[in-house]
Protein backbone atom coordinates (compact mmCIF):
# COMPACT_ATOMS: atom_id res chain seq x y z
CA UNK A 1 0.00 0.00 0.00
CA UNK A 2 1.85 3.11 -0.90
CA UNK A 3 1.36 6.44 1.03
CA UNK A 4 -0.97 9.39 0.79
CA UNK A 5 1.66 11.60 -0.51
CA UNK A 6 2.65 8.76 -2.99
CA UNK A 7 -0.99 8.58 -4.43
CA UNK A 8 -0.60 12.53 -4.73
CA UNK A 9 2.27 12.15 -6.49
CA UNK A 10 0.95 9.84 -8.75
CA UNK A 11 -2.54 12.05 -9.38
CA UNK A 12 0.08 15.27 -10.63
CA UNK A 13 2.33 13.14 -12.83
CA UNK A 14 -0.75 11.52 -14.38
CA UNK A 15 -2.51 14.71 -15.18
CA UNK A 16 0.61 16.28 -16.07
CA UNK A 17 1.31 13.71 -18.68
CA UNK A 18 -2.27 13.75 -19.75
CA UNK A 19 -1.91 17.46 -20.70
CA UNK A 20 1.42 16.82 -22.44
CA UNK A 21 0.46 13.76 -24.65
CA UNK A 22 -3.36 14.93 -25.27
CA UNK A 23 -4.30 11.93 -24.24
CA UNK A 24 -4.62 9.24 -21.15
CA UNK A 25 -1.51 7.31 -20.62
CA UNK A 26 -1.59 3.57 -21.21
CA UNK A 27 0.59 0.41 -20.20
CA UNK A 28 3.18 0.51 -17.47
CA UNK A 29 2.91 4.67 -17.65
CA UNK A 30 -0.66 4.81 -16.35
CA UNK A 31 0.62 1.66 -13.69
CA UNK A 32 3.42 4.20 -12.24
CA UNK A 33 4.07 4.11 -8.97
CA UNK A 34 6.40 6.68 -6.42
CA UNK A 35 8.07 5.57 -3.44
CA UNK A 36 10.82 7.09 -1.04
CA UNK A 37 13.81 5.98 0.24
CA UNK A 38 15.12 7.67 3.95
CA UNK A 39 18.73 8.01 4.53
CA UNK A 40 20.49 10.27 6.44
CA UNK A 41 22.96 13.36 5.71
CA UNK A 42 24.93 13.79 2.12
CA UNK A 43 28.21 13.51 4.10
CA UNK A 44 27.30 10.05 5.11
CA UNK A 45 27.02 6.34 3.43
CA UNK A 46 22.95 6.44 3.98
CA UNK A 47 22.61 9.47 1.30
CA UNK A 48 24.54 7.56 -1.26
CA UNK A 49 23.40 3.76 -0.23
CA UNK A 50 19.70 4.85 -0.76
CA UNK A 51 20.51 6.67 -4.06
CA UNK A 52 22.33 3.87 -5.23
CA UNK A 53 19.10 1.60 -4.64
CA UNK A 54 17.12 4.63 -6.24
CA UNK A 55 19.47 3.90 -9.56
CA UNK A 56 19.37 0.53 -10.17
CA UNK A 57 15.66 0.61 -9.50
CA UNK A 58 15.06 3.49 -11.63
CA UNK A 59 16.95 1.74 -14.73
CA UNK A 60 14.34 -0.13 -15.30
CA UNK A 61 11.46 2.12 -14.37
CA UNK A 62 9.78 0.59 -18.08
CA UNK A 63 9.65 -2.65 -16.55
CA UNK A 64 7.91 -2.48 -13.59
CA UNK A 65 6.65 1.37 -13.62
CA UNK A 66 8.01 2.28 -10.06
CA UNK A 67 9.90 5.43 -9.66
CA UNK A 68 12.22 5.94 -6.62
CA UNK A 69 13.54 8.68 -5.13
CA UNK A 70 16.11 9.41 -2.24
CA UNK A 71 15.54 11.55 0.88
CA UNK A 72 18.14 13.50 2.89
CA UNK A 73 16.82 13.52 6.53
CA UNK A 74 17.87 13.50 10.11
CA UNK A 75 18.85 9.52 10.24
CA UNK A 76 17.84 6.05 11.38
CA UNK A 77 14.80 7.12 13.96
CA UNK A 78 13.72 10.29 11.61
CA UNK A 79 13.36 7.57 8.94
CA UNK A 80 11.61 4.45 10.95
CA UNK A 81 9.30 7.51 12.41
CA UNK A 82 8.63 8.50 8.83
CA UNK A 83 7.83 5.26 7.73
CA UNK A 84 5.50 4.77 10.63
CA UNK A 85 3.62 7.94 9.81
CA UNK A 86 3.13 6.69 6.18
CA UNK A 87 5.66 9.58 5.27
CA UNK A 88 8.56 6.98 3.87
CA UNK A 89 8.25 3.93 1.83
CA UNK A 90 11.42 2.54 3.11
CA UNK A 91 14.39 4.00 4.72
CA UNK A 92 18.23 3.08 6.39
CA UNK A 93 18.63 2.12 9.65
CA UNK A 94 21.06 1.05 12.37
CA UNK A 95 20.54 -2.19 13.39
CA UNK A 96 19.89 -0.99 16.76
CA UNK A 97 17.48 1.17 16.09
CA UNK A 98 15.84 -0.93 14.19
CA UNK A 99 15.76 -3.45 17.36
CA UNK A 100 14.49 -0.48 19.68
CA UNK A 101 11.46 0.39 17.30
CA UNK A 102 10.31 -2.92 16.95
CA UNK A 103 10.33 -3.46 20.73
CA UNK A 104 9.43 -0.30 21.56
CA UNK A 105 12.76 0.33 23.45
CA UNK A 106 15.11 3.36 24.47
CA UNK A 107 14.00 5.93 22.08
CA UNK A 108 10.79 4.69 20.66
CA UNK A 109 9.55 3.67 24.51
CA UNK A 110 7.25 6.35 25.02
CA UNK A 111 5.44 5.58 21.39
CA UNK A 112 5.62 2.28 21.89
CA UNK A 113 6.02 -0.79 19.87
CA UNK A 114 6.60 -0.78 15.66
CA UNK A 115 4.91 -3.60 15.23
CA UNK A 116 4.70 -3.27 11.63
CA UNK A 117 8.26 -2.61 11.27
CA UNK A 118 9.92 -4.55 8.44
CA UNK A 119 13.24 -5.64 7.75
CA UNK A 120 14.39 -5.54 4.27
CA UNK A 121 17.98 -6.63 4.14
CA UNK A 122 21.33 -5.75 5.81
CA UNK A 123 23.94 -3.19 4.20
CA UNK A 124 27.41 -2.03 5.23
CA UNK A 125 28.90 -2.67 8.91
CA UNK A 126 29.00 0.73 10.74
CA UNK A 127 31.73 1.52 13.40
CA UNK A 128 31.33 3.85 16.21
CA UNK A 129 34.13 6.79 15.32
CA UNK A 130 35.24 8.69 17.73
CA UNK A 131 37.55 11.62 16.30
CA UNK A 132 39.34 13.99 18.31
CA UNK A 133 41.12 17.08 17.76
CA UNK A 134 45.42 16.36 18.15
CA UNK A 135 45.86 19.34 20.53
CA UNK A 136 43.57 17.92 23.01
CA UNK A 137 43.99 15.28 26.09
CA UNK A 138 41.31 12.46 24.25
CA UNK A 139 43.18 9.06 23.92
CA UNK A 140 40.54 6.75 24.69
CA UNK A 141 36.88 6.52 24.97
CA UNK A 142 36.83 7.32 28.97
CA UNK A 143 39.01 10.75 28.08
CA UNK A 144 35.99 12.04 26.55
CA UNK A 145 34.46 13.11 30.12
CA UNK A 146 35.17 16.84 30.57
CA UNK A 147 35.73 17.74 27.05
CA UNK A 148 33.21 19.56 24.39
CA UNK A 149 31.50 16.36 22.73
CA UNK A 150 29.31 16.45 19.96
CA UNK A 151 27.44 13.82 20.82
CA UNK A 152 25.08 13.68 17.30
CA UNK A 153 21.98 15.23 16.61
CA UNK A 154 18.28 14.59 18.01
CA UNK A 155 17.14 10.74 15.53
CA UNK A 156 20.12 10.53 14.19
CA UNK A 157 21.75 7.04 14.42
CA UNK A 158 24.89 8.13 16.08
CA UNK A 159 22.84 9.71 18.99
CA UNK A 160 21.12 6.46 19.84
CA UNK A 161 24.07 4.29 20.19
CA UNK A 162 25.70 7.37 22.54
CA UNK A 163 22.31 7.35 24.67
CA UNK A 164 22.85 3.31 25.03
CA UNK A 165 26.93 3.55 25.83
CA UNK A 166 26.18 6.57 28.49
CA UNK A 167 23.65 4.94 30.12
CA UNK A 168 26.03 1.42 30.32
CA UNK A 169 28.87 3.56 31.19
CA UNK A 170 26.59 6.18 33.80
CA UNK A 171 27.16 9.17 32.36
CA UNK A 172 24.92 12.03 31.65
CA UNK A 173 25.16 14.89 29.70
CA UNK A 174 26.44 16.73 32.54
CA UNK A 175 29.62 15.05 32.48
CA UNK A 176 30.78 16.69 29.60
CA UNK A 177 32.19 20.21 29.17
CA UNK A 178 29.48 20.45 26.43
CA UNK A 179 27.19 17.84 24.95
CA UNK A 180 26.61 19.40 21.15
CA UNK A 181 23.70 17.75 19.13
CA UNK A 182 25.23 18.66 15.46
CA UNK A 183 24.56 17.23 12.64
CA UNK A 184 27.08 15.26 10.81
CA UNK A 185 26.92 18.02 8.07
CA UNK A 186 28.06 20.50 10.87
CA UNK A 187 30.57 18.55 13.43
CA UNK A 188 34.11 18.29 11.34
CA UNK A 189 33.84 22.35 10.58
CA UNK A 190 33.04 22.44 13.73
CA UNK A 191 36.17 20.35 15.33
CA UNK A 192 39.02 22.20 12.66
CA UNK A 193 36.89 25.88 14.17
CA UNK A 194 37.69 24.73 17.81
CA UNK A 195 34.34 24.91 18.37
CA UNK A 196 34.24 20.94 20.05
CA UNK A 197 37.05 18.93 21.15
CA UNK A 198 35.57 15.39 19.66
CA UNK A 199 32.95 13.71 17.87
CA UNK A 200 31.28 10.71 17.60
CA UNK A 201 29.93 9.46 14.38
CA UNK A 202 28.52 5.86 13.59
CA UNK A 203 29.39 5.17 9.80
CA UNK A 204 30.39 3.37 6.90
CA UNK A 205 34.15 3.61 5.89
CA UNK A 206 35.40 4.63 4.26
CA UNK A 207 33.51 7.69 5.09
CA UNK A 208 33.81 10.97 2.88
CA UNK A 209 32.81 13.15 6.10
CA UNK A 210 35.74 11.60 8.15
CA UNK A 211 38.18 12.13 4.99
CA UNK A 212 37.13 15.67 5.05
CA UNK A 213 38.15 16.43 8.92
CA UNK A 214 41.28 14.39 8.54
CA UNK A 215 42.42 16.55 5.46
CA UNK A 216 41.25 19.94 6.84
CA UNK A 217 43.21 19.92 10.52
CA UNK A 218 45.04 18.15 12.57
CA UNK A 219 42.76 14.93 14.53
CA UNK A 220 43.00 11.15 15.77
CA UNK A 221 40.47 8.33 15.37
CA UNK A 222 40.66 6.95 18.54
CA UNK A 223 40.28 3.62 20.02
CA UNK A 224 36.67 2.40 21.59
CA UNK A 225 37.38 -0.95 22.82
CA UNK A 226 37.27 -0.63 26.60
CA UNK A 227 36.14 -3.48 28.89
CA UNK A 228 33.09 -1.90 29.29
CA UNK A 229 32.72 -1.00 25.84
CA UNK A 230 33.64 -4.93 24.90
CA UNK A 231 31.07 -5.78 27.68
CA UNK A 232 28.33 -4.30 26.04
CA UNK A 233 28.64 -5.83 22.69
CA UNK A 234 28.81 -9.02 24.62
CA UNK A 235 25.29 -8.59 25.77
CA UNK A 236 23.79 -6.83 22.82
CA UNK A 237 23.41 -9.20 19.80
CA UNK A 238 23.43 -6.47 16.97
CA UNK A 239 26.81 -4.47 18.08
CA UNK A 240 30.33 -6.40 16.69
CA UNK A 241 33.79 -5.83 17.50
CA UNK A 242 35.25 -3.62 14.49
CA UNK A 243 38.86 -2.16 13.08
CA UNK A 244 39.35 0.99 10.82
CA UNK A 245 42.16 0.19 9.02
CA UNK A 246 45.36 2.13 9.28
CA UNK A 247 46.01 4.30 6.76
CA UNK A 248 42.73 4.62 5.57
CA UNK A 249 42.72 8.26 6.61
CA UNK A 250 45.33 11.10 7.03
CA UNK A 251 46.82 10.57 10.84
CA UNK A 252 45.64 7.08 10.98
CA UNK A 253 48.86 4.67 11.06
CA UNK A 254 47.50 2.12 12.84
CA UNK A 255 44.60 0.09 13.18
CA UNK A 256 41.45 1.69 15.35
CA UNK A 257 39.88 -1.20 17.62
CA UNK A 258 36.30 0.18 17.75
CA UNK A 259 32.45 -1.33 18.26
CA UNK A 260 29.93 -0.91 15.52
CA UNK A 261 26.31 -1.92 14.30
CA UNK A 262 25.07 -2.63 11.28
CA UNK A 263 22.95 -0.27 8.36
CA UNK A 264 19.77 -1.86 7.71
CA UNK A 265 17.17 -1.19 5.19
CA UNK A 266 14.13 -1.32 6.59
CA UNK A 267 10.13 -0.57 5.81
CA UNK A 268 6.58 -0.98 6.63
CA UNK A 269 3.93 -4.31 6.24
CA UNK A 270 1.69 -1.87 4.47
CA UNK A 271 3.99 -1.93 1.35
CA UNK A 272 3.07 -3.64 -1.03
CA UNK A 273 4.59 -7.02 -1.41
CA UNK A 274 5.26 -6.95 -5.46
CA UNK A 275 7.03 -3.07 -4.55
CA UNK A 276 9.20 -4.73 -2.39
CA UNK A 277 10.02 -7.63 -4.60
CA UNK A 278 10.69 -5.36 -7.18
CA UNK A 279 13.59 -3.34 -5.19
CA UNK A 280 14.89 -6.38 -3.54
CA UNK A 281 15.16 -7.75 -7.54
CA UNK A 282 16.49 -4.58 -8.40
CA UNK A 283 19.61 -4.27 -5.84
CA UNK A 284 20.54 -8.49 -5.92
CA UNK A 285 20.00 -8.99 -9.40
CA UNK A 286 22.79 -6.07 -9.73
CA UNK A 287 25.14 -6.48 -6.48
CA UNK A 288 27.77 -5.99 -8.68
CA UNK A 289 27.10 -2.82 -9.74
CA UNK A 290 25.99 -2.09 -5.93
CA UNK A 291 29.29 -3.15 -4.74
CA UNK A 292 30.67 -0.70 -6.86
CA UNK A 293 28.78 2.54 -6.48
CA UNK A 294 30.59 3.36 -2.82
CA UNK A 295 33.45 1.79 -1.12
CA UNK A 296 31.56 0.97 1.72
CA UNK A 297 29.69 -1.51 -0.14
CA UNK A 298 32.91 -3.14 -1.89
CA UNK A 299 33.11 -6.43 0.94
CA UNK A 300 29.29 -7.36 0.51
CA UNK A 301 28.11 -10.59 0.13
CA UNK A 302 24.24 -11.84 -1.12
CA UNK A 303 23.73 -14.26 2.01
CA UNK A 304 24.78 -11.61 4.70
CA UNK A 305 22.69 -9.03 3.31
CA UNK A 306 19.69 -11.49 3.29
CA UNK A 307 20.42 -12.52 6.95
CA UNK A 308 22.48 -10.86 9.25
CA UNK A 309 21.60 -7.54 11.33
CA UNK A 310 17.83 -7.80 11.20
CA UNK A 311 15.70 -7.71 14.51
CA UNK A 312 12.62 -7.21 12.91
CA UNK A 313 10.31 -9.47 10.67
CA UNK A 314 11.63 -9.54 7.11
CA UNK A 315 8.82 -8.29 4.53
CA UNK A 316 7.15 -10.80 3.06
CA UNK A 317 8.23 -9.08 -0.64
CA UNK A 318 11.80 -9.64 0.33
CA UNK A 319 11.43 -12.92 1.68
CA UNK A 320 10.03 -14.27 -1.35
CA UNK A 321 12.75 -12.89 -2.99
CA UNK A 322 15.55 -14.86 -0.78
CA UNK A 323 13.69 -17.92 -0.79
CA UNK A 324 13.46 -18.17 -4.87
CA UNK A 325 17.72 -17.35 -4.83
CA UNK A 326 18.34 -19.60 -2.32
CA UNK A 327 19.30 -17.32 0.35
CA UNK A 328 17.39 -18.70 3.13
CA UNK A 329 15.23 -21.57 3.68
Amino acid sequence: MLSLKSTLKFGVAAAGLTLALGAAPSGALAQQQFISIGTGAVTGVYYPAGGAICRLMNQTRSEHGIRCSVESTGGSVFNINAIRGGDLEFGVAQSDVQYNAFNGEAQFEEGGAHEDLRAVFSLHPEPATIVARADSDINEFDDLLGNRVNIGNPGSGQRALMEVVMEHKGWSTDDFALASELAPAEMGQALCDNNIDAFVFTVGHPSGAIQEVTSTCDVRIVNADDDELMALVDEIPFYFPATIPAGMYRGTDEDVQTFGVGATFVSSADVDDDVVYTLVASVFDNLDDFRSLHPAFANLDAESMATQGMSAPMHPGAERYFREQGLID
